[in-house]
């Protein structure tokens, strides 16, 4: 089984699932904002990924953060900021065949998919 996490008004997470949809793969989408998040989800994360590779600091979310929350970081003050604001994961988390995989590149998941 196949499992794309994020949220669905992502410009990456839309490109992702089209090449997914467009070759005919089948697939769950986990939308934070409706399916939820838990604690245990974000440490397979943290565990599978790297807590700094999980967090986004590209987006406005983490942008708009405290220059003191910003130089404090670490993995528990990660996990709690990514358990009240989701958007600040990094997207997509692709699981595939028990591999977890970060982030869209076209390249990349004809690789992960044998395209």
């Amino acid at each position: 089984m196949t499992i794309m996490y994020g949220i669905p008004n992502c410009d990456t997470i839309k490109k992702a699932k089209k090449l997914l949809t467009d070759n005919n793969i089948d697939f769950t989408f986990h939308d934070y904002r409706k399916d939820g998040i838990n604690e245990a989800l974000i440490d397979t994360f943290f565990m599978q990924l790297g807590w700094e590779n999980v967090l986004n600091k590209r987006g406005t979310t983490y942008r708009a953060l405290s220059d003191e929350q910003k130089q404090t970081l670490n993995e528990q003050s990660a996990k709690k900021l990514l358990l009240d604001a989701p958007a600040m994961i990094k997207r997509p988390i692709l699981v595939h065949q028990d591999h977890y995989h970060l982030g869209f590149k076209k390249e990349q998941y004809q690789g992960i998919f044998s395209l």
